[in-house]
């Protein structure tokens, strides 16, 4: 071992100004020249050790120090494992001119692969750590800008939107002594239909700062018999715009929640359905389903509207998000809200036949 190792000493400036010839390094590299410098003290730490001179802590050391440098430059690890394993090979290559034969190398070949091995499992698991460190704190900045955001909307929202209920409320009840005094008037059913859109809006917001639950408390009710009231409010909207609906529904489905958030849910995903069909021009069908599986009810919405793409999939429930020119983002993010509130689940799933947006509510015979 100690002739090898002396022979590694007389071949050190030949393998060093080889192994820069073949190393790769990025030209924006701010640690550029450090590189080569690591490289010539990492060759003098192999033969330290196999001299029996160098401690395998002194090696753990420069891994640590170099893998904080390649996060510090923001390069690819994977030119820091390169530039490792052609040293590795620069060392080989030099074995041919050594004399002997491999058999009687082999026992120094092995504590070579092992140091260069050990030196790479530091680097690397080092690496690892802090690039998994600064992900997490970039997350806890973002989520605490998201919750911050959420929270600063929520309460101008809820101030603005109180504020407007209160007008609407009143014109809400105008029209039902219109409706009781003027039965035959003209018009007057629409601009209740349009007033119920308006108020639902308006809900829709009202859920971001979480107030609109306030004094209320969860019931039972029918699901068959919301779900037959919400296709009768957006009734409307279905013949305007030429849509054929269809529905297979489970009776005597009794659910414990919040009656008008649950509609909401409902009236929400249906209006995405009807605006999915406005880019064609026939055959437009929604079908909503109603039905049970252990422990769970599952109601179904489907259009045949075209596809929708896996990017916007991945986001379509996140605040903000939205394809539509004059949208808000707000809509599927308080039906998600809502769903989860209520200890459920909502997903999407879309192909070139049918978008369908599947919600699963825990369910317990009342």
């Amino acid at each position: 071992m100690k002739r090898f190792t002396d022979f590694l000493k007389q071949q050190a400036d030949v393998l060093v100004r080889e192994w820069r010839e073949n190393a790769f390094v990025s030209e924006n590299d701010p640690f550029r020249n450090k590189v080569f410098r690591n490289g010539t003290k990492m060759y003098e730490i192999v033969i330290q050790i196999l001299d029996n001179e160098g401690e395998k802590e002194t090696l753990k050391r420069l891994a640590y120090r170099i893998a904080e440098e390649r996060i510090e430059a923001n390069i690819n690890i994977g030119e820091f494992v390169y530039n490792v394993n052609a040293g590795r090979s620069q060392i080989f290559k030099r074995l041919t001119l050594f004399g002997m034969s491999m058999e009687e190398l082999q026992p120094t070949i092995d504590r070579i692969n092992e140091c260069f091995d050990l030196f790479l499992y530091y680097a690397v698991s080092h690496y690892t750590e802090l690039k998994n460190k600064m992900l997490e704190e970039k997350s806890v900045v973002i989520d605490t800008n998201h919750k911050d955001r959420l929270s600063i909307l929520g309460q101008m929202t809820s101030s603005f939107v109180h504020e407007f209920r209160n007008p609407l409320t009143s014109i809400k009840g105008f029209i039902k002594l219109l409706k009781t005094e003027y039965p035959d008037l003209k018009y007057i059913d629409i601009i209740d239909s349009e007033l119920e859109e308006l108020n639902f809006r308006v809900s829709q917001f009202l859920m971001l700062s979480k107030k609109e639950i306030i004094g209320k408390e969860k019931q039972d009710f029918d699901m068959e018999q919301l779900i037959n009231q919400v296709l009768n409010f957006l009734y409307p909207s279905f013949l305007n715009n030429h849509i054929d609906i269809s529905k297979e529904l489970t009776c005597n489905i009794l659910f414990h929640g919040y009656y008008d958030e649950i509609r909401q849910v409902l009236i929400n995903i249906l209006f995405n359905a009807i605006e999915a069909l406005h880019v064609k021009e026939k055959e437009k069908k929604i079908e909503i389903s109603l039905r049970k599986i252990p422990g769970k009810i599952v109601i179904t919405v489907s259009n045949n509207g075209p596809i929708i793409d896996k990017e916007v999939l991945q986001t379509i429930f996140e605040p903000f998000f939205t394809t539509k020119d004059l949208g808000t983002g707000l809509g599927l993010f308080v039906c998600k809200q809502i769903i989860e509130k209520h200890g459920g689940t909502i997903s999407i799933h879309s192909n070139e036949n049918l978008t369908v947006f599947s919600i699963q509510l825990p369910y317990h015979r009342i």
